[in-house]
């Protein structure tokens, strides 16, 4: 699905990530690599093939997109160094596209790791009239492309069934993408005037406002 913020059109794919067309970037937030080896080390029954999980859909999604700048928006790995380090850095061997990382909460790893690896780390990223950041912010003069809150939505069937699902939620100054990651977990939005959740599915964005 195709959307425009700004008079610029981003296109939102169900893994998550969304590409930004006038200036090539494919913006991704909240992947947490690392997280899954963290639980396996100690103890949780997660599976040692969802580890790869996340880089097999970061190549899919770079290779689809093909963009001149991948931009993380913050949360890339969830805490210290562990052996998915060396699977990104191999991932990186892989990609073309100039890497950006806003850093997050999370992202505890000293910078100049990121820098022997070429990767640019920012606090923020202003560009045109946007402001990237991890955390929601509001400042004026800037709509805010963001993470952190991993949006997700609730849709309720007639027979009381619901299902949730992860989405991109859009306020009047700001775009919250949801969690690229893993095992990342969510938290249930609720939409207000003038919002709209970008539900995703395996294979499809779906548009939510009120009506």
């Amino acid at each position: 699905m195709t959307i425009n913020l700004q008079k610029q059109s981003f296109e939102l794919h169900p893994s998550g990530a969304a590409f930004w067309k006038e200036q090539a970037i494919l913006l991704i937030s909240d992947v947490h690599l690392g997280k899954i080896s963290h639980f396996r080390k100690f103890g949780s029954a997660v599976p040692h093939k969802a580890i790869h999980a996340n880089f097999l859909r970061l190549s899919e999604v770079v290779g689809k997109f093909q963009p001149k700048v991948v931009c993380f928006l913050g949360d890339l790995f969830h805490s210290d160094l562990n052996s998915e380090w060396k699977l990104f850095e191999d991932w990186l061997g892989f990609v073309e596209a100039k890497v950006i990382l806003i850093a997050g909460n999370h992202d505890i790893i000293s910078p100049l790791k990121y820098e022997e690896l070429g990767v640019e780390i920012h606090s923020e990223w202003q560009l045109k009239d946007f402001l990237l950041t991890h955390h929601p912010e509001t400042r004026e003069g800037f709509f805010n492309l963001c993470g952190h809150v991993h949006p997700a939505y609730k849709l309720n069937g007639k027979g009381k069934q619901s299902l949730k699902l992860p989405c991109f939620f859009r306020k009047i100054d700001q775009f919250i993408f949801p969690a690229f990651g893993e095992f990342t977990g969510n938290f249930l939005m609720k939409l207000n005037d003038g919002e709209k959740a970008y539900a995703i599915t395996q294979n499809e964005v779906i548009l939510i406002e009120n009506t």
